[in-house]
């Protein structure tokens, strides 16, 4: 039941999303204070259809699926970091993403706040997510069960 609600929400987002694309660049610029999205207005469109193109292959499903709904399950422990290679920005179609150079690249709205609610503010929350995106630094630790000694007195 909860992956047809995570997939109902994730059809009205898409929808909404390709009502609203005219008006995604000035509303960028508004939300995230980047006048660069409403000045580059048709460089920014043609992003944005793209990142819409992207979210429907799955990160806005994931997002109610797996961010909202928790469930799936959620390793022990992740380990890495960041390397900046643009992977997880929907394989670098995020309309956000800047090149930095050197094939590095850098999130245009890292630090809005509104960014922590998003599937970006959760990754890696599981190996799916490391291996949907084929990210080279994160890795999932999987414990194995350990024995305690303990001393006979």
């Amino acid at each position: 039941m909860q992956k047809l609600i995570a997939k109902f929400f994730a059809f009205v987002v898409i929808g909404l999303a390709y009502l609203f694309l005219p008006l995604m660049p000035l509303l960028a610029s508004i939300v995230f204070f980047r006048a660069k999205y409403f000045l580059q207005y048709p460089t920014v469109l043609k992003k944005m259809a793209i990142h819409i193109r992207a979210l429907r292959e799955g990160p806005v499903v994931h997002y109610f699926e797996e961010v909202v709904g928790r469930i799936h399950h959620v390793p022990d422990e992740i380990e890495g970091s960041c390397v900046q290679c643009g992977n997880c920005c929907m394989e670098k179609r995020c309309v956000f993403l800047e090149d930095m150079g050197d094939t590095r690249f850098q999130c245009g709205i890292y630090h809005s706040p509104l960014r922590r609610f998003s599937n970006c503010g959760s990754f890696p929350i599981n190996a799916h997510d490391i291996e949907r995106y084929a990210c080279p630094s994160y890795s999932v630790v999987k414990f194995s069960p350990r024995v305690v000694a303990t001393a006979v007195v």
